[in-house]
């Protein structure tokens, strides 16, 4: 990975008069800036459709995209929606937040007129797409046809003979639904030609976008219905064990997640093949991939599912390296990010000296008075690491700087840099461009100078998550000319940069 800068925003947080971001003109336009701020990379959140809560780190499906994603005005372009049939439905409240509920409510309704018309339209092109994708997209489409006739229900509540994906009762619901399950396959078809449209342009501009690879799949999921064997799932449908964190001194009882855990020693018997294509398809969508919680591949907190909390959970050893090691069999050459945050333990941090993917630094979590040689400390960088101001988990650095409670880190950070505490933001932005890191990636929130109104997520759950957008307003003129100035300062479009060892 040479020297270089990249921005990080969902596509979810794109501007747009439908309620939500999506990957025709305002991704093109975002792009744009991009290339012409002199950045590298395009780090997004993941594609996957979103279940209840609307986190990406949830979705429906390793392997479909996200139908809120789909720009209904490159539909109406290619004859397969009408203008008016867009412009009746009110799709938002507010600019820079999205609703969920409209969406859910409305969405679906016009991506059926489009689906309706697409036989006469792109025919060929469709059926082609049926064959590529026929290895997941009809369980995927009955799975949604059957959950929506359900009323969003999770599968885990249906009757037994509906858990059961292959069973006759299953195939007799496909039957039944047969238009719906049409339907599904459709707005695949729908999702995939706009991303694939989107990654081209952006590649065109000399941009790469960072996909995500979440560690954990949904319990309410296409994945644990249709490859029960894949996860600790026993033979009634039921999880056994599901994903947690281990008590501490702020969360006395832990956490437990609820997420289907990962049957790793049956797995390994069948090479990973399952996870290994989950991790492949979304490399279709990226240029570079990064591995949520890596932590959890070395060891990770499994949690009786019928407890209520984490209590009586314990660590188990994930699969380690060697699951790694077989992924780049599959995808030679493809760059991944590690996010090698959580408990680091020496196993851990060995693991991810010996994978040789860079790892992530979060200045947030720097200049703690109690921890003055923190590896978040900008002197410990490494060039192999990718530095981040935060991520979407935390607070913009507006909203980090005003907390009362970060108070003594800002006071620290200030005297580091030689600045006004007011100054702080810039000061962090510029910080990361400075350091050694190969790579530096700034939430887009924090380009604006936006405060905690634009946080993407609190893992603590203070806030209405997932929500933020930016307003085509937010971009001031002159934003990218600055932000290019500091590349160029920094050395991170300019890549003639001599080796200090020659």
């Amino acid at each position: 990975m040479i020297r270089s800068a990249g921005v990080l925003m969902a596509v979810s947080s794109l501007p747009s008069p439908y309620g939500i971001g999506t990957m025709g003109k305002e991704a093109r336009e975002f792009i744009d800036f991009l290339a012409d701020a002199g950045q590298t990379y395009w780090q997004i959140l993941p594609l996957g459709p979103t279940g209840y809560g609307n986190s990406p780190y949830q979705s429906l499906s390793s392997f479909a995209g996200n139908p809120y994603l789909i720009d209904l005005d490159e539909l109406a372009e290619d004859g397969l929606l009408k203008p008016e049939e867009i412009k009746a439905v009110k799709w938002q409240k507010k600019a820079d937040h999205a609703d969920y509920g409209i969406l859910y409510e409305n969405r679906f309704d016009i991506l059926r007129k489009a689906a309706d018309r697409l036989p006469l339209v792109h025919p060929q092109e469709y059926l082609a797409f049926i064959r590529k994708e026929a290895e997941w997209l009809k369980d995927y489409a009955v799975f949604m046809a059957i959950k929506t006739e359900r009323k969003g229900e999770t599968w885990l509540k249906w009757p037994k003979e509906l858990r059961i994906h292959n069973s006759q009762e299953v195939r007799e619901e496909a039957e039944r639904l047969k238009e719906d399950v049409v339907f599904w396959m459709r707005v695949q078809y729908f999702f995939y030609t706009q991303a694939a449209a989107m990654k081209k342009y952006a590649n065109d501009r000399g941009i790469q976008i960072i996909g995500d690879l979440p560690f954990y799949a949904a319990s309410d999921s296409i994945d644990a219905w249709s490859h029960p064997e894949q996860f600790e799932i026993d033979s009634n449908y039921e999880m056994t064990f599901v994903s947690g964190m281990a008590p501490d001194g702020s969360s006395p009882k832990g956490q437990k997640w609820g997420n289907p855990l990962f049957a790793w020693d049956r797995m390994r018997n069948e090479d990973y093949r399952w996870w290994i294509s989950r991790a492949v398809h979304q490399t279709r969508f990226c240029d570079v991939l990064r591995i949520d919680h890596f932590q959890g591949y070395e060891s990770y907190f499994a949690v009786p599912a019928k407890d209520e909390d984490a209590s009586n959970g314990h660590w188990r050893k994930g699969p380690g390296l060697d699951i790694f090691r077989r992924l780049e069999q599959n995808i030679p050459g493809k760059q991944m990010i590690v996010e090698d945050l959580g408990v680091l333990t020496h196993e851990f941090l060995n693991m991810v000296r010996e994978s040789g993917y860079p790892g992530m630094r979060i200045l947030e979590y720097a200049f703690d008075p109690n921890d003055p040689g923190s590896i978040y400390m900008p002197f410990q960088y490494e060039k192999n690491t990718v530095v981040y101001t935060g991520t979407h988990d935390n607070d913009t650095l507006e909203g980090w700087r005003s907390d009362p409670v970060n108070s003594k880190r800002i006071e620290r950070a200030a005297k580091y840099f030689g600045i006004d505490e007011k100054d702080i933001a810039e000061g962090m932005i510029r910080a990361a461009y400075a350091s050694t890191s190969d790579l530096a990636v700034i939430q887009m929130q924090d380009i604006l100078g936006l405060g905690s109104e634009a946080r993407m997520n609190d893992p603590s759950g203070s806030i209405q998550p997932w929500t933020w957008r930016m307003k085509k307003t937010d971009l001031k003129k002159g934003t990218a000319e600055k932000l290019k100035e500091m590349m160029l300062l920094y050395c991170r479009n300019n890549w003639n940069i001599k080796d200090p060892k020659q």
